[in-house]
């Protein structure tokens, strides 16, 4: 990247971060120190240009032409008709202060307009500090102190980046809402951890060191903060039972869990996705009906119910697939997978169906079949390149459920992962753990949102076009 590229690109971001006023002050006090120097300068630059000397100069040698004793006579005309029509008489005091701020103000725009063909203009601050974002020296001088507003500057300059950026910040609180709102319902909860914990036969005293111990008798405000620096400083504490180190426990059930999300989603992708074409392709078709009666199915199935079934059925019966999941073992992973995958597939499938079937009938697509392009290019090519949005849309919302219903598919094939280990702890309630369970799974559909809104642009030629204009 050269240098005049750089100087364009902050100068860029700026203008964007100045049209928006939450950003515009954010710059001035993120920039404060910038900014600080760079108004010192500019009084020097000021006073080095004395443009309201020569302001002042053109003035006077206005006040001196013609032109000004017009000004004079015509406010002076103005000034006694408007009396005459509201019948008031005339008070020679106001009268000659209103010809004289009529004709002065008058008078100094005519001298502006004057310098100005000269080539003389008063250069605002903001004019200022944008020809010192091009200057490569200025710059590097103060590339410490700037360093947070230059990097906002050149975010700012790139749409895609600055998209990206705003979805980030815009996660963060997102996340601390969440840590906020979860917090608070086990707060306010009538459940008693340390009675269910030590056992109804505790003493007072040992429920109080309890509490103690664990910060309960502090109070909501003090609670809710540690909580909050818990999770900015990964460091969640301890679980209530057992003393177990809740961030290892989350670093060791949550790759299962989003294992299992993950295989579950491509198998889905895989197979529902072509059954939604065919179907869309071969409407009211004999494949159309089949399929679709099988996503009906899919979507009506309990994954339980699917679970206890594939476990009777290949594991106890056939003896082909084990009945619980092992890590050592990857087929145990294969009847979950396929359970998770039932339900998302046959949503994709209708959407698919649903989404191809709007697009065939629009303009573009009659045109690329008038240019001669053959019906499987128009099908692949226009027609499921269009319709991917609202297809996304359904994968990313299914997904982030698929995270958080992975629990009853995680009890039925005894797999310690992340939903088995939320429901396990909110009969007890431990709080931190239920906390840190919910919060690390709104992470991660945050940051699948985040790849989702990001494929919009990408497939989607008009969206990147709305987010270049916006």
């Amino acid at each position: 990247m050269t240098t005049l590229q750089s100087e364009n690109q902050l100068t860029k971001g700026f203008n964007t971060i100045h049209r928006h006023r939450l950003l515009r002050w954010l710059q001035w006090i993120i920039g404060a120190p910038i900014h600080l120097i760079s108004l010192i300068l500019f009084s020097f630059e000021k006073k080095s240009a004395n443009y309201q000397t020569l302001l002042n100069e053109k003035i006077e040698q206005l006040k001196k032409t013609d032109s000004y004793r017009g000004l004079i006579e015509n406010y002076q005309n103005q000034y006694d008709r408007k009396q005459a029509y509201f019948n008031r008489s005339s008070n020679q005091s106001a009268k000659d202060k209103f010809i004289t701020a009529q004709a002065d103000q008058q008078i100094k725009k005519n001298a502006e307009e004057a310098l100005a063909l000269e080539g003389h203009e008063q250069i605002s601050y903001l004019t200022f500090f944008r020809t010192l974002l091009a200057n490569k020296t200025f710059i590097i001088l103060t590339i410490i102190p700037g360093l947070i507003l230059y990097s906002l500057c050149l975010i700012y300059q790139n749409v895609f980046v600055r998209f990206i950026f705003e979805r980030i910040v815009l996660t963060f609180f997102v996340i601390i809402s969440v840590i906020v709102i979860v917090f608070t319902i086990l707060y306010i909860s009538p459940s008693d951890a340390a009675a269910n914990i030590l056992g109804e036969t505790a003493t007072i005293e040992q429920r109080i060191e309890f509490n103690y111990q664990y910060g309960l008798d502090q109070p909501y405000l003090m609670q809710l903060g540690r909580a909050i620096k818990g999770f900015l400083t990964f460091d969640l504490g301890l679980s209530y039972t057992g003393n177990e180190v809740i961030m290892t426990s989350i670093a060791n059930r949550f790759p299962v869990t989003l294992t299992l999300a993950i295989s579950s989603l491509f198998l889905a992708i895989v197979i529902a996705i072509p059954i939604g074409m065919i179907s869309a392709a071969k409407m009211n078709s004999f494949w159309d009906y089949s399929f679709m009666f099988l996503a009906l199915i899919g979507l009506s199935i309990p994954s339980f119910w699917q679970g206890l079934i594939f476990i009777l059925t290949f594991s106890i019966r056939g003896n082909l697939l084990p009945a619980t999941y092992s890590p050592n073992n990857p087929l145990s992973l294969i009847m979950p997978i396929v359970v998770l995958g039932t339900g998302l597939a046959a949503a994709i499938a209708r959407m698919t169906r649903a989404s191809m079937l709007e697009v065939m009938h629009e303009d573009y697509m009659m045109t690329a079949k008038a240019k001669g392009l053959s019906g499987r290019e128009v099908f692949l090519r226009h027609g499921l390149r269009n319709a991917w949005i609202p297809i996304l849309t359904v994968i990313g919302l299914q997904f982030g459920a698929m995270l958080g219903g992975a629990a009853v598919t995680e009890q039925v094939f005894n797999i310690r992962g992340l939903g088995s280990y939320i429901v396990d702890k909110q009969f007890i309630p431990d709080i931190p753990a239920i906390l840190a369970g919910v919060v690390y799974i709104a992470i991660t559909i945050s940051l699948v949102n985040l790849i989702v809104d990001l494929l919009y642009a990408f497939l989607n030629p008009r969206i990147r076009s709305q987010l270049k204009e916006g």
